[in-house]
């Protein structure tokens, strides 16, 4: 099974201005993501930027770079832009790899591709992984995602679902025993065909009301196969916290050689 990996990498950030160009142990962080990412086995690796000094560092490493609109609204249109730009088959598989995930496990990547070409009828595959905890379900900043028997999802929502009604009404601090509750991660498959056709697509009151990318292609009744990991892969770069954490955590690596 062949598929394409497109990491965007914006320079632009509000919470840590340049972020793809950071160091992180002697590379900057877009390096180390495409470190994991040609690790994954995909036909082709590309990065998708709108800054000229992303694309110079990533060229000098030797890898592939596509300029992208500066004006997109989000990672998903500029995914579409590379589809177009290249002249990808409206079958063809793109993994969307975010530019701040540089301990991205390679072989999850993979495995994303596969979950979407598994199923024929889906236009998007993502990732999700069981709960643990009361505090993670009632936080709004975690998405939850509930799926079918088909392992599709139904639903993606910032609020507590799904919702145990009589568990609730007796017990909010822990989690009812059994209880399907999932955290999406975002992590996507793409088919290039639904890339290119996303951007006419027109956002829904759902997306915007809770501020969810992914439910404009719910709303317009592309299916979207979700694939359930053990457990979270290790978390991206958002702020000064996180990036000290993954600095960490490869010196913790190279010190283990």
């Amino acid at each position: 099974m062949g598929f394409r990996i497109v990491i965007p990498a914006r320079y632009a950030s509000s919470r840590l201005p340049g972020k793809p160009l950071l160091d992180i142990a002697g590379k900057p962080m877009v390096l180390r993501v495409l470190d994991r990412a040609l690790q994954a086995g995909a036909d082709e690796v590309w990065v998708a930027t709108d800054h000229e000094g992303i694309a110079a560092v990533v060229e000098q490493a030797g890898g592939k770079v596509v300029i992208t609109d500066a004006g997109h609204p989000s990672g998903t249109d500029r995914l579409a832009e590379v589809a177009t730009q290249l002249g990808w088959g409206d079958d063809d598989i793109v993994v969307n790899v975010q530019g701040d995930e540089p301990l991205i496990p390679a072989g999850l990547i993979g495995r994303a591709a596969e979950c979407l070409a598994s199923d024929a009828e889906a236009a998007i595959a993502t990732a999700c992984h069981p709960l643990g905890s009361a505090e993670e379900f009632f936080n709004p900043n975690v998405v939850k995602v509930v799926l079918d028997a088909r392992s599709r999802a139904l639903y993606f929502s910032r609020a507590p679902i799904p919702w145990a009604r009589d568990a609730f009404a007796e017990e909010r601090g822990v989690l009812p025993v059994g209880l399907p509750a999932y955290r999406h991660i975002g992590l996507y498959a793409y088919r290039a065909g639904f890339l290119k056709r996303y951007s006419s697509l027109a956002p829904s009151p759902l997306e915007q009301w809770e501020a969810l990318e992914q439910l404009r292609a719910m709303a317009h009744g592309f299916p979207i196969r979700v694939m359930v990991l053990d457990q979270a892969p290790p978390a991206g770069v958002d702020t000064a916290e996180d990036l000290e954490r993954v600095r960490q955590a490869f010196d913790l690596a190279e010190v283990s050689r």
